[in-house]
């Protein structure tokens, strides 16, 4: 499927404050940034709002689009609650979860497997974005399910970034591995284990490669 322009733009976007192109505050100019990405101002527009839901970038009206970079401490506190959400999820989805979904599951992470071993991160994240919306949905609970996508949503950019550091993808393999064994054993306690800890390692890991290119700029 290919991807919308819109999304390619936020990507790039993402990418330049990830690597300090665009700092902490700095205004976004609409009719500059559609320049030079050649398109008119709604695909751009639309990027700007998709930046805004997952928190990096501020749409204030008459005045435009800032950058607004989380920091640490709301990172690590977002990764937390994400980590007790995506647990609760895997317990319940271990006493739940369809036969079909559990086909689902494996199908994801066969794609994944093909992506760690192209070394494609978007394609992993693709595939990964939706190992991880089957286990939510499997919960059987409808409003766990929607505040988990809300702040998985948040989060998104920062889960992908993670992918890019060396062996992360061959490490998140492994941990999807568990998971997937842990839900098709029914063992509850062991899926909510193996969930946190994979998203708590992708915390750590988007730390990990933040300071990297927080040294590399400097």
């Amino acid at each position: 499927m290919e991807k919308r322009r819109a999304d390619i733009i936020a990507e790039q976007l993402e990418e330049r404050i990830f690597d300090g192109t665009f700092a902490d505050g700095d205004r976004l100019d609409e009719a500059r940034l559609a320049e030079q990405f050649g398109v008119s101002r709604t695909p751009l527009r639309e990027a700007l709002q998709r930046l805004a839901r997952s928190g990096l970038v501020e749409l204030i009206q008459r005045r435009g689009a800032f950058v607004r970079q989380p920091g640490p401490v709301e990172l690590l506190e977002m990764f937390e609650v994400m980590a007790e959400l995506e647990a609760v999820c895997g317990r319940l989805a271990a006493k739940r979860i369809s036969d079909t979904a559990l086909v689902h599951l494996d199908e994801a992470n066969q794609k994944c497997q093909a992506a760690v071993e192209a070394r494609d991160p978007d394609a992993y994240y693709s595939e990964n974005e939706r190992f991880h919306k089957i286990i939510y949905k499997e919960s059987g609970n409808s409003f766990l399910e929607t505040e988990t996508v809300l702040l998985h949503r948040r989060l998104q950019p920062f889960r992908r970034q993670q992918l890019r550091l060396r062996g992360r993808m061959v490490q998140s393999m492994s941990e999807h591995t568990s998971i997937l064994e842990a839900l098709e054993r029914g063992d509850a306690e062991a899926a909510a284990s193996a969930l946190r800890g994979h998203v708590a390692i992708q915390g750590e890991k988007f730390h990990s490669l933040m300071s990297t290119l927080k040294s590399a700029a400097e």
